[in-house]
C-alpha cells in the first residue's frame, strides 16, 4: 500500500512544486495480541514489516507503534524491545489512517 496514495497534493501558481498536504497517523494503542521483539544490527522498519505482515510500505505502523525511537529513522535501537502490532489489526490501522487522511 502506497501511504501516500490518497494524500491531497498542494499545487499553486506562486509555488509549483507539488506538496502533499500533512500526513494524520492514527494511535496504534496496545493489544494484547501485540508481538514484542528485541532489536539487532541490521534490523529496519521496513525488513521487519515484511517479515511480519508480508508487506515492506507497511514499515509505518512499526514506527508508529514505537514512540519512543527515532520516527525519522527506518533503523529501531539495536539492543531495544520494539511493539510490532498484530498482523490481525492492520486492516484496522490503515481504515483509521485512510479516515484520517481522506481527501477535504
Amino acid at each position: 500500500m502506497n501511504r501516500y496514495l490518497r494524500i491531497p497534493i498542494i499545487k499553486t501558481d506562486n509555488d509549483p512544486k507539488l506538496r502533499y498536504i500533512n500526513v494524520k497517523y492514527p494511535l496504534i494503542t496496545l493489544d494484547p495480541q501485540d508481538i514484542y521483539v528485541y532489536t539487532i544490527q541490521g534490523d529496519r522498519y521496513d525488513i521487519i514489516a515484511q517479515s511480519y505482515y508480508s508487506d515492506s510500505t507497511l514499515w509505518w505502523i512499526i514506527n508508529r507503534a514505537n514512540p519512543a525511537q527515532d520516527n525519522a529513522s527506518l533503523y529501531p535501537a539495536v539492543g531495544t524491545q520494539i511493539r510490532i502490532p498484530s498482523p490481525n489489526r492492520i486492516s484496522v490501522i490503515l481504515s483509521q489512517y485512510d479516515s484520517l487522511n481522506q481527501t477535504i
